[in-house]
């Protein structure tokens, strides 16, 4: 008897929705699930204009029109999550144009979103922030903040997952990093002593497509469902900027620090003009550790993440050793 012929199939792979799945984490996301094997959804505001930015892998995937801002009541959501077992909602706005608020895009639609997951037996995971356990009077991160609080309270299989700083092409923010790195001066909010943990976006797809398809829990213990991922180091913004400098050439930066209120004050005219990825929410987040206290990156991705940017240059340099600073 053939043994082989023995052995149960495996088992399916789930179909997973992507909400975001053109924008900077949902297309990573999206490529690590197709390479998976996974059946996958991808939603847009505007499905048919995303072809330049998906991964090659992706251009077949069937699309679905999603507008956050409209789907704020569960009925709305049943059209676009017909045919799933999982939901990825990839969706974050920097900042609020029209009816993409941040209470109705990061809040409200979410709450709704699952309220039909709960209802359908679904699994929901939600892309979140780190950060949103300090006080802060940003609406980007109350809104943020509601969001999670509406998912425990839920019952839905929910799942959240907390990145700190990505890096990787085609982010905003990752780009004016990497040209910010290659500025002779560096100019810092005096108060912004937070350290970061960056990570590579694409090894956060790979950790978001591995967690869609795990099997379901088997507990229901809220502090296994909530995931903050970092890079391998913990170090300051200017320490992080050196370091992606350092990729390009060995001169060192040199950093201004400009008072807080300064600093403010440019992040709301920044809020006002939609100018550069400096926010008022940034300029909150910056000003406390933005790293998380148990990483569990390692354990989506069944290996050690790999570091951001270059080491110091020369033994025994520490990760300020590099930068200039002028007072």
């Amino acid at each position: 008897m053939d043994r082989a012929q023995d052995k149960p199939p495996p088992p399916a792979k789930p179909t997973v929705l992507v909400l975001g799945g053109s924008g900077f984490i949902g297309r990573h996301a999206v490529a690590a699930l197709i390479a998976a094997g996974c059946p996958v959804i991808i939603g847009s505001r505007h499905p048919a204009r995303i072809d330049g930015k998906l991964p090659g892998n992706a251009t077949a995937a069937p699309r679905r029109q999603v507008h956050m801002e409209d789907l704020l009541d569960p009925d709305q959501w049943r059209d676009a999550t017909d045919g799933v077992d999982v939901v990825l909602n990839c969706v974050g706005i920097l900042r609020q144009r029209g009816r993409e608020t941040y209470r109705r895009v990061h809040c409200e639609a979410v709450t709704a979103l699952a309220e039909t997951c709960r209802q359908r037996g679904l699994r929901l995971i939600h892309v979140s922030a780190l950060g949103l356990q300090f006080p802060a009077r940003s609406r980007f991160l109350r809104s943020k903040r509601d969001a999670e609080a509406a998912l425990r309270a839920s019952g839905a299989d929910w799942h959240i997952v907390r990145p700190s700083l990505l890096d990787g092409d085609g982010g905003y923010g990752a780009k004016w990093i990497r040209r910010v790195a290659r500025w002779p001066l560096l100019v810092l909010p005096a108060d912004a002593i937070g350290r970061i943990a960056a990570l590579d976006v694409g090894e956060l797809g790979e950790a978001l497509a591995n967690l869609a398809m795990q099997p379901l829990p088997t507990n229901t213990d809220a502090a296994q469902r909530e995931y903050d991922l970092g890079g391998p180091d913990q170090i300051g913004l200017a320490d992080y900027i050196a370091s992606i400098r350092r990729l390009h050439t060995p001169h060192p930066v040199r950093c201004l620090r400009i008072p807080g209120v300064l600093a403010r004050l440019g992040s709301h005219v920044c809020d006002l003009l939609h100018w550069t990825p400096f926010s008022f929410g940034h300029w909150e987040l910056l000003r406390n550790d933005n790293c998380p206290q148990h990483n569990r990156l390692p354990e989506l991705l069944g290996r050690a993440p790999r570091p951001i940017g270059a080491p110091p240059v020369g033994a025994g340099l520490t990760a300020t050793g590099p930068v200039a600073v002028a007072n």
